[in-house]
Order: C-alpha cells, then sequence, then structure tokens
C-alpha cells in the first residue's frame, strides 16, 4: 500500500500505535482504533488492508533503519579487511542502540513486546541468527588474512551473541528510562566489550 503523508494517516498510524502499544497486536481492535482517531471503519480501511497491514506499517520503517545500520556496520569491516588490508575496531552494536533503536525506542518496543500474532513476533531470534550468520561468514575472511581469530563453534557464537542481544534490548522491554537506558548501555559495553575484543584477538 503506498505510503499516505494527509494528516488523517498520521492521525491513523498515531491511534494504531497507542491501540498496539497498550493491547498488543491480537488484542487490539481496529473498532478501537478508528474510534481514537475519529474515523468509520470505512474511513480507517483505506488506510490499510488489515490489522496486520497496519502494525507492519509501523514498524517497517523501523527494521529497514536497523538492517540499514547492520549492512553499513558489516561493510565498514569488510572495507577495512578487503580492501585496505587491515581491520580495525570499530563500532558496535552499542552504538546502534545509541543511534538507531533508542530515537525510535516505542517503534522497537512494539516489535519486541506487541507483535505476537505477526510475522514479527520472533524478532529478538531472527536478529540473534542474523548476527551469528554474518560472524560465521565473516571469520574465515579475517583468518584468510592471517588475523588470529580464535576458533569458535556456531554453538558458542549463539550463546554470545543470544546474551549480548538480550542484554542491549532487555532496557527497552522494560520500557527503562532514557537516563537509565544508556547507563545499562555503558555496563553492557564496559562487560562485553573487551570479550568480543579478545575474540579477535585485540
Amino acid at each position: 500500500m503506498p505510503k499516505d503523508k494527509t494528516a488523517s494517516h498520521v492521525r491513523v498510524m498515531t491511534a494504531a500505535r497507542d491501540e498496539f502499544m497498550e493491547y498488543g497486536f491480537e488484542k487490539a481492535s481496529m473498532r478501537r482504533v478508528g474510534e481514537r482517531c475519529g474515523l468509520t471503519a470505512a474511513g480507517l480501511y483505506r488506510h490499510c488492508r488489515d490489522k496486520e497491514d497496519l502494525f507492519e506499517q509501523l514498524v517497517a520503517p523501523a527494521l529497514e533503519k536497523l538492517n540499514s545500520w547492520m549492512d553499513i556496520h558489516l561493510g565498514k569491516y569488510l572495507d577495512a579487511v578487503q580492501k585496505e588490508g587491515n581491520f580495525q575496531w570499530q563500532d558496535s552494536w552499542i552504538d546502534m542502540m545509541r543511534e538507531v533503536v533508542y530515537p525510535s525506542v516505542d517503534d522497537y518496543y512494539l516489535l519486541l513486546v506487541c507483535s505476537s500474532g505477526t510475522k514479527y513476533e520472533s524478532f529478538l531470534h531472527d536478529l540473534t541468527q542474523t548476527a551469528q550468520d554474518q560472524m560465521l561468514r565473516f571469520l574465515p575472511i579475517l583468518r584468510e588474512k592471517g588475523l588470529a581469530i580464535r576458533e569458535i563453534s556456531p554453538t558458542e557464537l549463539h550463546l554470545l551473541f543470544s546474551a549480548y542481544v538480550t542484554a542491549l534490548f532487555e532496557p527497552v522491554i522494560h520500557r527503562y528510562p532514557p537516563d537509565e537506558a544508556m547507563r545499562c548501555l555503558e555496563t553492557v559495553e564496559t562487560f562485553f566489550m573487551p570479550g568480543w575484543k579478545s575474540l579477535f584477538g585485540f
């Protein structure tokens, strides 16, 4: 469905966000969304095909931002190794949390907490799997360049990424105030970064 930039569509999206945040996808009511934004059912369905489409319109931009950051993040490392013949520690997923997730934290709360019953309900697991798959493709490239990367099995790597990603997103799930969330990210950074660097031979 084409993106609608009208004031009416903005009201629909605001009402839908409030409804999904309060009730979650499964218990959310299109009737209540219409009441929240002052539209009849017919008016509401001019902005979406159904409830799932409405939810997807809300969260798709957040997913695009996250995937874009991850692609750029991986590209930086690949360029450093393949083009420059050099591997330097650059940004981490903690930077992703600060730069991408927290400026739009409600969108990620929807994905993490309110998405049961949609194709996004395994968002955190899928994100962890994506990180693991990227790393498993990246490690052999580093070894080919002669870097002393520790041998690590997919099972071990999954365990590490599960712990890391869960720690990063716990403040989102529990809706910590921004100041507390940032302190938690600093703690995660202090705890995990030495381990990741050790794995890469730093």
